[in-house]
């Protein structure tokens, strides 16, 4: 019952292991093209089946959320209001590539699930994958992390997101590296296999790579997962979001 929601049509982050970041950013989503991603599911999708239903939220989608702070924060509000959807906070997630001050302000307005798009244990690394690194190194990155945790009202930890890239990012000096820059942190890890996308110059980990790299984090105490991909039949696993030329046209206005 996760439903999967983008905030934006397109992306300006430019992540290189990301489709979406490779067809440019066209515009924000106003807050009730947003919404209506979660009322279609639930009312249309879902009406007929008694079996199923949204239970989770997470903001994963084309985008980037807290570039497009104003509208997000308009949603976040409705997702949790009793009077609205009344969904419980830790079943509603923000993920983010890294805009620390947005995660700071972000904590000051609303309670809910922060995810975190790492994919690199040091700056040198993630300036390639994650561009806005530059910007928001690693160290004031975890520092907004940290801020965040701390003014929230209840105990919680943020998740941080580590695509698979074969022999980029997935080496063992690499996850000691990681285990090493997050041992004390209040956190778990999600090791997402690449998706694969046309003209990418990535390849997936090999899955007996996966499960190294997740038993060395695994072994220094840290929580760590695996995710499942799906919907790479029609090229809509994470980091494959992108338009097609001549299928659907969003209008810039």
């Amino acid at each position: 019952g996760t439903l999967c929601i983008s905030s934006q049509a397109g992306c300006s982050l430019d992540c290189s292991f990301c489709s979406t970041a490779q067809h440019g950013f066209v515009r924000n989503l106003t807050s009730d093209e947003i919404i209506s991603q979660i009322w279609l599911v639930r009312n249309n999708i879902f009406s007929h089946e008694d079996d199923k239903n949204v239970s989770n939220i997470v903001f994963m989608g084309m985008g980037e959320p807290l570039a497009n702070f104003n509208h997000l924060v308009d949603v976040l509000d409705l997702l949790l209001d009793d009077s609205a959807y009344g969904f419980s906070k830790r079943r509603v997630t923000v993920s983010t590539s890294g805009l620390a001050p947005r995660i700071k302000q972000l904590s000051n307005l609303v309670d809910v699930s922060l995810a975190v798009s790492l994919h690199a244990p040091n700056n040198e690394l993630r300036n390639v994958l994650v561009p806005i690194n530059k910007r928001y190194p690693i160290e004031e990155l975890l520092e907004a992390c940290r801020f965040f945790l701390k003014h929230k009202k209840r105990k919680s930890t943020i998740t941080f997101e580590y695509v698979m890239l074969d022999k980029v990012n997935d080496t063992v000096a690499l996850a000691k590296e990681l285990s090493a820059l997050l041992r004390d942190f209040p956190c778990k890890i999600n090791l997402i296999p690449f998706n694969d996308f046309p003209n990418s110059q990535y390849q997936c980990s090999s899955t007996q790579q996966i499960d190294l790299f997740s038993k060395i984090l695994h072994d220094a105490g840290i929580v760590t997962t695996v995710r499942k991909s799906r919907g790479t039949d029609i090229a809509a696993a994470c980091g494959q979001l992108a338009g097609h030329k001549g299928a659907i046209k969003i209008s810039e206005h």
